[in-house]
């Protein structure tokens, strides 16, 4: 087990222009980590080429053999002493997350010390699951079904909850015997990448079987073409998404897509208005509304529509924008200028079809305030686009139906909430919505380590993070017969 020198994990300095690959190795790029909320560099880091993932996917297909021999209970010691180290270095992992990320102070601190950290306690506990099961066989012979390792887990994950996406796939993976290729996203290396396999070496996970990549396109490319790579597990956009499944499909890779979401936040005329409008303030505006499960379509009962929009906009004209590195903001900058003109500019679009903004609405780079629409329409693109920004599109229905029939006329289906004070009516409404996630009497924007998470449609393609769907995900059966006598045939 490695040692941590000094008070930090994770040391830019060593890092600086270099790659992890169980060492720190030159690259032949570099490129610069940058705060969302000034343009300062943060770090220099390196940026993997093709040929540097072809060689991590090499390297870590000759590590994963000895590893999955391992017995179990040892790589669960690793995850455990990660577990461990995070909860001692949960500051300087709270730090990147709101320099690097834009993350404000309370979402940082619930992604380590919530989500990271029952990640990691998690794959600690998968690893005393039973991965093999005998099947009654009547000529004798043993024979058994078995999980075992895929071998090398190619990881590409984003920048919006960098360090919860890579791990909930980066640490199951190796927990169960697999070596992992991550690639963190150019804008988050550090929380994504660098202070995750920090974390892990000095833990104790040995050389060779977790090689980090940062990079865009070109490095994410090379991971879906590696032959040793024999699933990828990919966290993004819809459109990224078909790109990373062809690839996969056409090399006979198993991909894991979770993808984009517009999700719809369903106040029923029994709710409680000043509730219902905490809960769809938090859902749209939690991290810039930079979540792929943000409520990006609030449906509200007509006979409650003018109190909820009241009250809604009433929350967000009171939300602190700012520097969550210098402020206590509540609303911290959208991850580049390009992304702000993206917010704005679908606000605009809805503005000039007819919609009225309540609140918000102007730019202020690299910020945008919360922002509330009303009389937003189904042709408009604030209401049919995942926004991913503070904007909150309200539309009214008046009955059941059509409140399911708004709520599924989308081509995502990854999470919806359910608000109302009468549970029997909320379980009508959810066992008719076709979303991976359904939360009654709450907003769309939850999370746990120990529930399988992902969507369906343009959501994602069936595969499921966490809790016992980890065992489907990162191992493959395998159905093996013993004879103690071996067997004749009369050819």
């Amino acid at each position: 087990m490695s040692t941590v020198v000094g008070s930090r994990l994770f040391d830019a300095e060593e890092a600086h222009g270099k790659l992890w690959g169980g060492e720190w190795r030159p690259a032949s790029k570099t490129m610069a980590v940058r705060e969302p909320a000034t343009g300062a560099t943060l770090a220099e880091v390196g940026e993997a080429s093709a040929a540097d993932v072809l060689r991590a996917a090499s390297e870590a297909a000759s590590s994963q053999a000895d590893w999955a021999g391992r017995p179990a209970a040892e790589r669960g010691r690793v995850m455990q002493r990660a577990a461990a180290l995070l909860e001692e270095h949960r500051e300087e992992a709270e730090m990147w997350l709101v320099r690097e990320a834009g993350s404000i102070r309370p979402k940082a601190g619930f992604e380590v010390m919530q989500l990271v950290l029952g990640e990691l306690k998690a794959a600690a506990a998968v690893t005393a699951e039973p991965l093999e099961h005998e099947i009654p066989d009547p000529t004798g012979r043993r024979s058994v079904m078995r999980r075992v390792p895929i071998g090398v887990v190619g990881v590409l994950a984003p920048w919006n909850f960098p360090m919860i996406l890579a791990i909930r796939s980066v640490a199951p993976a190796l927990a169960l015997g697999n070596a992992v290729v991550l690639k963190a996203d150019p804008h988050t290396p550090v929380s994504g990448g660098y202070f995750l396999s920090s974390l892990l070496h000095a833990a104790g996970l040995p050389a060779g079987l977790l090689h980090v990549m940062p990079g865009g396109a070109e490095a994410g490319g090379a991971i879906c073409e590696a032959p040793e790579i024999g699933m990828v597990s990919f966290t993004g956009s819809t459109a990224v998404g078909r790109l990373v499944g062809e690839a996969c499909g056409r090399n006979l890779k198993r991909v894991a897509l979770e993808l984009g979401g517009n999700n719809a936040f369903i106040v029923l005329e029994d709710a409680d208005v000043e509730a219902a409008s905490s809960a769809g303030a938090w859902g749209s505006f939690l991290h810039q509304g930079q979540i792929c499960m943000t409520a990006g379509r609030h449906l509200v009962h007509e006979s409650l529509a003018e109190d909820y929009l009241e009250a809604l906009s009433a929350r967000a004209g009171h939300l602190p924008v700012g520097d969550p590195n210098l402020h206590e903001a509540a609303i911290g900058p959208l991850i580049d200028p390009e992304h702000v003109e993206r917010v704005d500019e679908l606000v605009r679009d809805a503005r000039d079809a007819g919609a009225r903004v309540l609140t918000g609405g102007e730019a202020a780079s690299p910020f945008y305030p919360p922002t509330v629409l009303a009389a937003v329409t189904p042709e408009m693109r604030a209401w049919s686009e995942e926004i991913f920004g503070p904007v909150a599109p309200v539309m009214t229905f008046a009955s059941d139906d059509e409140a399911v029939e708004l709520a599924n006329a989308s081509e995502y289906g990854l999470s919806t909430g359910i608000y109302t004070s009468n549970l029997e009516h909320g379980r009508r409404l959810a066992d008719r919505v076709r979303t991976g996630l359904v939360h009654i009497g709450d907003q769309t924007v939850n999370d746990d380590p120990a529930a399988p998470f992902g969507g369906m449609g343009a959501s994602g393609n069936g595969a499921r993070f966490g809790g016992p769907a980890n065992l489907e995900e990162f191992l493959q059966w395998q159905w093996r017969t013993e004879r103690d006598v071996p067997a004749t045939y009369p050819f």
